[in-house]
């Protein structure tokens, strides 16, 4: 009998959503299928909107709907990157930043992170200089951080916006592993650049029904304008979204789990020898590995039922990636490398 492969390689879910989720997919009225969305007669842009911005306490105006968070940070970037403009993103960050800004001819500038002892950590000062010697056009803030888990706190972030106040600023929470609401009305009533992107891919479960979101502040009303979808979005899409919604204590439940075998990785795995795991604030951790290690581990997993993700940049190059699964599949994969490394 052939093996079930565990997939801890792209920052999924495997808890599955809330079963609210299934159950409004079970009850969905499928007649709605033939029609788009009908709800501006309620004066309303749509209920998913509408629900958010109850939830974040802004207009529903500033709430703006994506095909994933992946679409909302193109669409940000066409918007407001020209040619030959910058774009300031982290050192250690997520390629598509770069893609996208290449996309439209626009320029990369990496800020730097400093690298601790357990932990990543982004360095105010040298964002501060960076940002007054290039004067970007654009800012990306990943809080958490893709791939490294850190966090900027919310006095910090504060703090670097005041200093940015004169660029779009994307603060890009993908990887926040909570529904926490209470601080982003502040956030974007103090700065009007600022766009607070979302999505309900990692924290509630949903990647394949494809479901960004943004909050943005009084000055994107072009954005506004640029991803306006005037015929409405996924209508069962948006059923299941606010669902979930609706599930806190389900959702909880998962991230104190997810915590909990944070702690594991970080007790075991930094007992093998020449590894080195990173404290993260996100669904996944961050792991050094000797160079030597990176073929033969990626082998012996994959024969054992086992994906995580063999970093190969310039600046992570003997790291992986491991998205944390479930429980007994996190168990599994510290028991497995425990018996690689002997």
């Amino acid at each position: 009998m052939s093996q079930k492969t565990v997939y801890l390689d792209r920052n999924e879910n495997n808890y599955g959503p809330a079963p609210a989720c299934f159950d409004a997919l079970r009850k969905a009225d499928l007649t709605t299928l033939s029609w788009y969305d009908r709800a501006f007669v309620k004066g309303i842009k749509g209920v998913l909107s509408s629900r958010l911005a109850e939830d974040f306490q802004v207009p529903e105006d500033r709430i703006l709907l994506g095909y994933g968070a992946e679409t909302i940070l193109k669409q940000v970037v066409q918007c407001y990157l020209g040619k030959g403009q910058k774009l300031m993103v982290p050192a250690y960050s997520w390629w598509y930043y770069k893609l996208i800004a290449s996309e439209v001819g626009g320029l990369s500038v990496e800020y730097p992170m400093v690298v601790g002892e357990d932990q990543f950590h982004y360095d105010l000062d040298a964002m501060r200089k960076l940002y007054a010697s290039e004067k970007p056009d654009m800012v990306f803030i990943s809080s958490p951080n893709n791939p490294t888990g850190n966090s900027l706190s919310i006095d910090d972030l504060k703090e670097i916006l005041a200093v940015y106040r004169n660029s779009i600023v994307v603060l890009d929470e993908a990887y926040k592993y909570s529904g926490h609401t209470d601080y982003v009305k502040d956030l974007v009533y103090t700065n009007p650049n600022l766009l607070v992107v979302r999505t309900f891919s990692k924290y509630y479960a949903l990647a394949g029904m494809r479901i960004g979101f943004a909050i943005m502040g009084t000055n994107l009303t072009a954005l506004a304008k640029f991803s306006n979808r005037y015929l409405g979005f996924n209508r069962l899409a948006e059923e299941v979204a606010i669902a979930a919604l609706d599930s806190k204590e389900y959702y909880v439940g998962i991230a104190r789990k997810m915590q909990e075998d944070k702690e594991l990785f970080y007790a075991e795995l930094n007992k093998l020898p020449g590894v080195r795991v990173f404290r993260s604030d996100a669904n996944f951790i961050l792991a050094e590995i000797p160079r030597t290690h990176v073929e033969p581990l990626q082998k012996y997993l994959k024969e054992r039922g086992l994906i995580i993700k063999f970093m190969n940049e310039a600046l992570l190059n003997s790291h992986v990636r491991i998205t944390l699964g479930t429980q007994e599949e996190n168990r599994k994969l510290i028991d497995t490398m425990k018996s690689y490394f002997g």
